[in-house]
C-alpha cells in the first residue's frame, strides 16, 4: 500500500502552533478595549438640529406632557357618543369646524357635531371621533350610521410622555429616530460628548498617494482613503493624516509629538515581528504600553491595542482589507467605549452559507460575504469566496458584511448556520 503525503503549501507560520498559543480571542481582545479604554473628558451644549451623529453626555427629559391635549388621529367628525341614542342611522347639524391649530372651539352638544381635522384639539363636550369615510355629509347636516364608542380616533394627552420621563439615557448616539423623541420631549438644546481627536499614521515606504506617478515596487495608498471614509463620523475629528517612514525614529518622533494631544492614534502596517516593523518597539522606547498584540483573526492577526500616556493606540495591520476589518472590529468598539455610546455596535446575526467552506483551522476567519436572499425555510442565505486575501479589495463593493467563520472548523457544508457580521454602511 502506498501512502501518499499531503501536501501543504508553504505559508508565513503564523498559524503554527507555537504562534497561534501566544494570540488571544476576539472576544478577549474585546474585553481588553473595553477594559482600559474611559469615555472622554468633556462637554458641550449644542442645538438639536446640528447634535445628529453625537453621543448624549446627559438623560433627555420630557419638558411636558405630548401630546399636550387631547387631539384627532383622523380626519371626521367630533361627536358625543351620549348623543346616540335609540337606534340608527343617526343625523345632526355639523355645528363647527376645527382645523389642527384652532384653539376657539365651539363645544360640541346635542345640538351638532363639529368637522375635526387630524391633530387638532378634541372641542369641549365631545368624546369621540368618526372617522369622513364612515360619514355621509350632506350640505350642514351629516349622518352616521354606526354609533361609535367613547375615545373612538382620539389621542390623550401624555399617552406618548409626561413630563421628567426620561426619554433617552446619557451615551445614545443621536440618528434620526432619537433626534424625533428629543424633539417631541422638547429638548431645543442637548448636552453632548465632545468629539473624540483622531489621528491615522500610515507607514509604508512603498505607498503613493492614488492617481499618482509610482516606481516599479511601489503601491497606491489605499489604507489612507479608506479610513479616513471609515472614520467620517460625527462623534470623531480625524485631526491630523500622516504617511510615516519605515524607520524607528520617525515613528518615535510622529508618536511622541501626538501623545496628550489627540484621543487615540491609529496606526496602519508596522505591528509584525519583522525587521521592518517598527511601530511597537517605537512605542515601548517611549514608555508605551501593550494591552494586547495578536488576535486569533484572519485577516488581522497582528492588530496591537496599546496606550502612550493618556492616548490610546490601536495598531492596524497594513494590508487594506486586514485593516478594514480589524478597524470594523476593534476600531469601531473602541471609538464607542471612548465617546461613552452605550449602544453596542452592529448586532451579528445568523445566515446560512451558499455552499460548502472548506478552511484551514485555527483562527477565526472574517471572510467578505454577500447576502443572496433567502431559503425556502425563510433563513437567510450569504456567498462568498473559496478564501480570503488581506491584501485583495476588488470586490469589496460586492460585500454586504463578513461571515464569522470559527478557528475550529475546517469544513462547513452547504446550509451551515454561521454569524454574519453586517458592514456599516450596507
Amino acid at each position: 500500500m502506498t501512502i501518499v503525503q499531503k501536501i501543504e503549501p508553504q505559508g508565513c507560520g503564523c498559524d503554527a502552533p507555537e504562534q497561534l498559543s501566544k494570540l488571544i480571542s476576539i472576544d478577549a481582545a474585546l474585553a481588553r478595549i473595553i477594559h482600559h479604554a474611559a469615555p472622554v473628558v468633556g462637554n458641550e451644549t449644542m442645538p438639536l438640529m446640528q447634535a445628529v451623529g453625537r453621543v448624549l453626555a446627559a438623560p433627555v427629559l420630557a419638558s411636558a406632557m405630548t401630546p399636550p391635549f387631547d387631539n384627532a388621529a383622523m380626519d371626521g367628525y367630533a361627536v358625543a357618543t351620549g348623543d346616540f341614542t335609540g337606534d340608527g342611522p343617526w343625523r345632526f347639524a355639523v355645528a363647527a369646524r376645527v382645523p389642527a391649530g384652532w384653539s376657539e372651539a365651539t363645544p360640541v352638544g346635542s345640538d351638532g357635531v363639529a368637522r375635526i381635522f387630524t391633530g387638532a384639539p378634541i372641542p369641549p363636550g365631545a368624546d369621540a371621533v368618526i372617522r369622513q369615510e364612515d360619514a355621509q355629509r350632506d350640505g350642514d347636516m351629516v349622518t352616521f350610521a354606526k354609533r361609535p364608542e367613547p375615545g373612538l380616533n382620539i389621542r390623550r394627552a401624555g399617552t406618548d410622555m409626561r413630563p421628567g420621563q426620561v426619554i433617552l439615557e446619557a451615551g445614545a448616539r443621536l440618528g434620526p429616530r432619537e433626534i424625533a423623541a428629543c424633539a417631541a420631549a422638547g429638548a431645543g438644546h442637548v448636552e453632548l460628548r465632545r468629539k473624540l481627536r483622531v489621528a491615522l499614521l500610515v507607514t509604508g515606504d512603498e505607498v503613493r498617494r492614488a492617481g499618482t506617478g509610482r516606481q516599479e515596487a511601489e503601491i497606491w495608498d489605499v489604507n489612507t482613503p479608506m479610513l479616513c471614509a471609515a472614520m467620517v463620523q460625527a462623534d470623531m475629528e480625524l485631526v491630523n493624516i500622516a504617511q510615516v517612514a519605515d524607520t524607528r525614529a520617525a515613528l518615535e518622533l510622529a508618536l511622541s509629538g501626538l501623545a496628550g494631544r489627540v484621543d487615540l492614534i491609529v496606526t496602519t502596517g508596522g505591528v509584525s515581528v519583522g525587521e521592518e516593523d517598527h511601530v511597537k518597539p517605537a512605542l515601548a522606547a517611549l514608555g508605551g504600553t501593550l494591552h494586547f498584540s495578536g488576535v486569533a483573526i484572519k485577516p488581522g492577526k497582528p492588530v496591537s491595542f496599546g496606550a502612550l500616556g493618556c492616548t490610546h493606540w490601536l495598531g492596524l495591520p497594513g494590508n487594506p482589507l486586514a485593516a478594514l476589518l480589524t478597524w470594523q472590529v476593534f476600531g469601531t468598539a473602541l471609538v464607542r467605549r471612548l465617546t461613552g455610546q452605550c449602544a453596542s455596535g452592529p448586532a451579528r446575526r445568523h445566515v446560512v452559507t451558499e455552499n460548502a467552506i472548506h478552511r484551514k483551522p485555527g483562527r477565526c476567519e472574517l471572510r467578505p460575504a454577500t447576502l443572496l436572499g433567502f431559503d425556502d425555510q425563510g433563513r437567510e442565505i450569504a456567498g462568498c469566496d473559496s478564501a480570503t486575501h488581506s491584501g485583495r479589495v476588488g470586490t469589496l463593493p460586492l460585500a454586504d458584511g463578513v461571515l464569522l467563520l470559527p478557528a475550529e472548523c475546517d469544513h462547513l457544508p452547504k446550509g451551515a448556520l454561521v454569524e454574519f457580521l453586517p458592514f456599516p454602511d450596507a
